[in-house]
């Protein structure tokens, strides 16, 4: 079947914009094909440092025709209704169908070629495409990434001709900028296309140039005994800036490797496009660095810039970094990052003890914790904030776990980020995080919808993380939201309004929201989390503990089964509640014509009361859950052999009795009404 191809030719595209491009391109071709009417077997796009290509296998050379029915006006409607349905369909009274009593219209359309659909569309997606930031150029009114200087349109052979703001479609693209021919490439397929960009210099697809600068860069690195340091994020972008990537290893002068290894890299990387290499020999980096050719560094003296600033910041020292930091704004209501330090530092110590730090030593680490915003470095390099508080607190005297802190207390930053496990850092990072998220929602300026500003979704999954990976027991509202909220309350322009009871309410159902989305993440049922939170306990590690044994017993057949003996105990239960107060008392054993079903209920629930008790005093909830698997045979049986409504008022009121005492023994695991099943 006919394939169309598509190449929209321009000035140089931003690499971050391409892959972006290419989606949106798939986006756009297969909604607005689909709404043409069209069908394919498979659709591609390309995008690269000067061209975006569709390639659509399949199509069929036109629509097909169509038959429509419109339903009109019964036969015996007046003729006011019958000539407003003969307007509408173009139609005479004669070529309309009866059918039981009813008149309906059949409207035939014949199908249209689908290269004059793909003209429409192709229009309509140059017009439309969502680009990040686009420009005019010339005195057209069409709007693109970068100016447009061909269109290549060919569907089944042949030209497929239209024309966008002077810019006529063609068969013809070009080739590598320098490397090529320098002649029109005339195609007639993708097959074509493909083959003679390559021949000059052209690989289309990001993935072939990702392939070449890896496999040519180590082979390079390995001729010379060294080892490329790996850099996705930096690979992607440099695919995206040259058609034809060449890697070549240079060298560079020695002496920069006095910087710090991570100065050296973020220099090379992002003004440079660079590649670090490491001496495997040396257990560091090497005096080399691995450049793809035809790509061009923004800035070739950072490297320079880097080595004074930090020949310059050793000259000054926290305390006047520190002192700068008064200066600094950190939120017109939450003060400057000076006292943000010391809510920090205050709060870090009160953690300290909770994750077995040293309360001296994490206060220290969060006073110097931001000093380095105020260095040389970090004004040059903001994507250094913290690892050079780290170097400079090392070369300033201090210990190693409070260079660590100064170093580490930002992560985790994101899902994929490590979360540090040494105690100080842990303290320092909890407290950094936590009047972040206390703050912003102490002013009001909490996360909504799909805006969160102030990334407090990403610090309560840090805590969240730092939480439950280190094992810490704390309880969030008396640990850690009443300290930051103290701390917080003596801002001038926020304790006026501070509510400390309704923000406290307000953080823990933020936490629980957070805390279901980090267990769904990982295989947990949204559900069960509900159901432990509403006992009211936020020890995060209790919880997700108990949130673990309650899925592993749900996935039993006495789970599964308990669950729904749950659930008819406890509509049984609501509904004598509209009525009113349940019966009160102990339940009774022994009665006359006692169904033997109901007084063993009566035992099981007095045995798994005691047992689910014991259990969850040690937390041992898999204790507590094979506690209440013991009811699940009890419950059956009465449920099967007992009359719960029964018409003598004793007997009636114990049982109902007995219902809410198994509600309540389950209840203590887990509020089993707020789980699916």
């Amino acid at each position: 079947m006919p394939q169309l191809l598509l190449e929209i030719f321009s000035e140089e595209i931003p690499a971050r914009m391409q892959q972006g491009a290419a989606r949106d391109l798939e986006r756009m071709a297969s909604e607005r094909l689909k709404a043409a009417g069209l069908t394919w077997d498979a659709l591609t796009t390309y995008a690269g440092p000067r061209r975006l290509t569709l390639v659509v296998d399949g199509l069929p050379a036109a629509t097909p025709d169509r038959e429509e029915e419109v339903k009109g006006p019964k036969a015996s409607a007046p003729p006011q209704a019958l000539e407003g349905f003969l307007r509408k369909t173009g139609l005479t009274r004669e070529q309309l169908v009866e059918r039981d009593g009813v008149l309906f219209a059949v409207l035939s359309s014949k199908g249209r070629a689908t290269a004059d659909l793909v003209a429409e569309t192709v229009d309509q997606i140059v017009r439309a495409f969502p680009w990040p930031k686009s420009m005019r150029w010339g005195t057209g009114s069409l709007r693109w990434v970068r100016p447009i200087k061909r269109i290549l349109c060919v569907f089944d052979g042949a030209v497929v001709p239209f024309e966008i703001d002077g810019i006529a479609s063609d068969a013809i693209t070009e080739g590598h900028r320098f490397l090529g021919s320098g002649a029109p490439l005339r195609v007639s397929d993708f097959a074509d296309y493909r083959a003679q960009l390559e021949k000059n210099f052209v690989l289309i697809d990001a993935a072939d140039r990702r392939l070449r600068i890896l496999e040519q860069a180590k082979a390079a690195c390995a001729a010379r005994g060294l080892v490329l340091v790996d850099d996705d994020g930096l690979l992607d972008e440099v695919a995206g800036l040259a058609e034809w990537p060449t890697p070549i290893l240079g060298d560079m002068d020695p002496q920069f490797l006095a910087l710090p290894p991570e100065v050296i890299q973020l220099s090379m990387k992002v003004h440079q496009k660079y590649f670090a290499v490491r001496d495997p020999a040396k257990a560091g980096l090497a005096p080399n660095f691995l450049v793809v050719a035809n790509v061009e560094a923004t800035d070739g003296g950072k490297a320079l810039a880097a080595g004074f600033f930090w020949d310059e910041d050793q000259k000054v020292g926290f305390d006047a970094w520190n002192a700068k930091l008064s200066g600094v704004t950190f939120h017109a209501k939450l003060g400057t990052l000076a006292e943000r330090v010391e809510r920090i530092a205050a709060l870090a110590r009160e953690i300290a003890p909770l994750v077995g730090a040293d309360a001296d030593q994490a206060e220290t680490a969060a006073k110097l914790s931001k000093a380095d915003l105020a260095s040389g470095m970090v004004g040059e390099f903001p994507e250094l904030q913290g690892i050079m508080g780290g170097y400079y607190a090392r070369l300033a005297g201090h210990s190693d776990a409070i260079a660590d802190a100064v170093r580490d207390h930002y992560k985790p930053q994101g899902p994929a980020d490590t979360v540090p496990t040494a105690p100080v850092t842990v303290a320092v990072a909890l407290a950094d995080k936590l009047d972040t998220l206390v703050g912003f929602f102490a002013i009001d300026e909490k996360p909504t919808g799909s805006k969160d500003p102030f990334a407090l979704r990403r610090a309560a999954l840090g805590i969240l993380r730092l939480i439950l990976n280190n094992d810490i027991r704390l309880s969030l509202t008396n640990d850690a939201f009443a300290p930051a909220t103290a701390a917080i309350a003596k801002q001038d322009k926020v304790e006026r309004q501070l509510d400390k009871l309704s923000l406290e309410t307000e953080l823990g159902a933020f936490f629980a929201d957070r805390l279901t989305v980090l267990l769904r993440d990982q295989g947990q049922r949204h559900d069960l989390v509900a159901a432990v939170f509403a006992l009211g306990d936020d020890d995060l590690v209790r919880i997700v503990r108990r949130v673990e044994a309650l899925a592993a017993f749900l996935a039993t057949d006495d789970g599964a089964n308990l669950l729904a003996g749950y659930k008819r105990a406890s509509n049984i239960l609501r509904a004598e509640e509209k009525k009113g107060a349940l019966p009160a008392g102990m339940v009774q054993t022994g009665l006359p014509n006692q169904p033997e079903a109901e007084a063993t209920l009566a035992f099981a629930v007095g045995a798994a009361r005691t047992a689910v008790e014991t259990a969850l005093e040690t937390e041992n909830f898999a204790a507590a859950m094979t506690a209440l698997a013991a009811l699940r045979a009890p419950v059956d049986a009465f449920f099967e052999a007992v009359m719960v409504n029964s018409d003598i008022p004793a007997e009636r009121d114990n049982r109902l009795k007995l219902l809410g005492q198994v509600r309540d023994v389950m209840g203590q695991v887990a509020d089993f009404g707020q789980i699916a099943g």
